[in-house]
């Protein structure tokens, strides 16, 4: 990951013990996401309030539209109300630091989830390995332009463009970095474009396609997004000028949304990264507890993380849950087999 270096990698997997708090000593947790925008916020909210009744802890949620001003107001009326653990999905993850540090003042811990923030003491991170997924998708791409186009000496050429989220953005950044990693590895590519997009929005990434189709005459073989969302506005794009074709154009997203599984499946879409969500919310909120029923022991010794990143400030024990890439041959195994989306919902029979 860019920013990010992993200081130790240890082979546990994460298993807190957890003991559910009885009616006296009620635990208190704030979840704040940065948005609720992406369809995909709405599974990690139902599955962290499931987990976190089974345990017995109150709930404090709040998103914050993907603005900063709103999210730091939502942290500070968590601490106001009596939240013993934030679990904090950044939005903004080079500024966030300076709500965990107030928070620690408060004696409250935050739980990183989702996006690893900078330079702030984080706790704990829970999180999927964003690097991964960029390099999931960007292998798909190289084995799709060897299917489509061949390749010489294994080396395979197209016109690739990389559609980034929120500009700085540490998810983003790591997503990418395991895009150009593969890229790099395959100098014959040519990437045409690397564009940030503020908020993440699919009509940016609608207009960045429509200007780099402008641009290059529709010569535009693969397009990597950083999520569903971007991945919708650039198929937009492409349908306008009858390219919204897994057979035309390879196009990647992230988070597994309903419309873009049912385009893998119609054969629009090449590619989605089905980040499982339930793993990431419940693992979340048993840290949160853990932390909780814990006040004054040291994180890195409560939890059995799977990794340890620094984050330009501290150490952060990391547990890091599972990515699967789906295509239109694996689908019915994977998102459908797994209860995700029900066969009915996404062929329509």
């Amino acid at each position: 990951m860019s920013f990010l270096s992993m200081a130790t990698v240890l082979a546990l997997p994460f298993s807190p013990a957890v003991n559910p708090a009885g009616a006296a000593d009620k635990i208190r947790i704030g979840f704040l996401l940065k948005t609720m925008q992406e369809e995909r916020y709405q599974r990690d909210k139902a599955a962290f309030l499931a987990r976190a009744k089974a345990l017995g802890a109150e709930v404090i949620f709040d998103s914050a539209n993907n603005d900063e001003q709103t999210q730091l107001a939502a942290f500070e009326n968590m601490l106001s109300q009596g939240a013993r653990v934030i679990v904090l999905q950044p939005v903004n993850t080079g500024t966030a630091g300076s709500m965990v540090t107030s928070a620690h003042k408060a004696n409250v811990k935050v739980v990183g989830y989702d996006a690893m923030l900078v330079n702030g003491p984080l706790d704990a991170m829970v999180m999927q390995d964003s690097w991964a997924v960029g390099k999931l998708q960007a292998e798909a791409m190289v084995a799709w332009l060897k299917a489509k186009n061949g390749s010489v000496n294994g080396s395979v050429k197209g016109n690739v463009a990389l559609i980034r989220g929120q500009p700085g953005d540490s998810n983003a950044n790591a997503m990418s970095s395991g895009v150009l990693e593969v890229l790099k590895a395959n100098p014959d590519l040519r990437l045409v474009a690397d564009q940030s997009h503020e908020g993440w929005l699919p009509d940016k990434a609608m207009a960045t396609m429509e200007n780099l189709l402008t641009k290059f005459g529709n010569r535009i073989d693969a397009v990597i997004c950083n999520n569903s969302g971007m991945a919708r506005g650039v198929i937009a794009a492409l349908d306008a000028q009858g390219l919204a074709s897994a057979e035309k154009v390879f196009v990647a997203g992230s988070d597994a949304d309903f419309v873009n599984i049912q385009y893998v499946a119609q054969g629009k879409e090449a590619a989605e990264i089905w980040k499982k969500i339930a793993p990431l919310a419940e693992t979340a909120v048993e840290v949160a507890v853990t932390l909780a029923q814990n006040p004054d022991k040291d994180p890195s010794a409560l939890l059995k993380a799977d990794r340890v990143i620094n984050n330009g400030a501290v150490d952060v024990p990391t547990i890091v849950t599972p990515v699967v890439l789906v295509d239109r041959q694996n689908l019915d195994s994977t998102i459908i087999a797994e209860g995700f989306y029900t066969h009915q919902q996404v062929y329509g029979k």
